[in-house]
């Protein structure tokens, strides 16, 4: 059994790596505040904001950590020109150095493990350029620089370092793009599968980077997007 850190666990992907990674391993799930749904799964809590400066895990963590999973994102779409500064550090603060803060509180737990793996996330408009997106493009363009960095300074030490590119998937976080049937039908029509991605795919490739039997991935950045990225059709 591992000991897995997930954050933002409170809902979406993070939730759905919870409760898939919770039936065989000890999962400590962090997110800004506890649901119905944690709530009934056998994992340790914390209530917490990484977008807090001030965070502090060593009374939370465990002594030694087989995974990390930082899914706390943002959905920011304006035209360029009516982006703010404040826009564009938002989003930076919320993907960019909250995985920081994390990555490095959780480190020495990491580096115990002697064989850990870390797993952020990215989109698929970091790759495939879409009008609107950049604010969360150059924020999540860091998490790809990150994950490749990373991995490259921590591979001596045994960590692993990879990210997941989704297209548009069905959940809380995406709720105002899907509110009507119109509008999901309409986005699932522009990937190549037509259909929106779910939580629960990406939680099964979350569980498999961080697997110890699949050590040989490191510094990648693995598109899970129903092709979005790479096909015209």
């Amino acid at each position: 059994m591992a000991n897995y850190l997930i954050v933002g666990a409170g809902r979406g992907i993070g939730l759905a790596s919870a409760q898939l990674l919770s039936q065989n391993h000890q999962v400590y799930a962090i997110s800004r505040q506890s649901t119905s749904e944690l709530a009934s799964l056998n994992l340790s809590f914390l209530e917490a904001d990484t977008k807090d400066s001030s965070l502090d895990l060593k009374d939370f963590l465990p002594e030694t950590l087989d995974g990390l999973v930082y899914c706390p994102g943002s959905i920011t779409l304006k035209p360029f020109n009516r982006l703010s500064d404040h826009d564009f550090l938002l989003d930076f603060n919320q993907n960019v150095l909250g995985a920081i803060r994390v990555i490095q509180a959780a480190l020495p737990a990491l580096r115990k493990a002697k064989q850990s793996s870390v797993v952020l996330f990215s989109t698929v408009a970091v790759q495939a350029g879409m009008p609107y997106h950049a604010s969360i493009a150059v924020a999540k363009g860091g998490i790809e620089a990150l994950v490749r960095s990373l991995a490259a300074e921590y591979v001596s030490a045994g960590i692993r370092f990879n990210a997941i590119a989704p297209s548009l998937t069905d959940t809380a976080l995406a709720s105002s793009l899907l509110a009507t049937p119109e509008k999901r039908e309409a986005l699932a029509k522009r990937n190549p599968m037509q259909r929106l991605g779910n939580p629960e795919e990406m939680a099964r490739m979350t569980a498999f980077l961080l697997d110890r039997e699949n050590s040989w991935i490191n510094g990648q950045v693995l598109a899970l997007d129903g092709g979005l990225s790479s096909l015209r059709v």
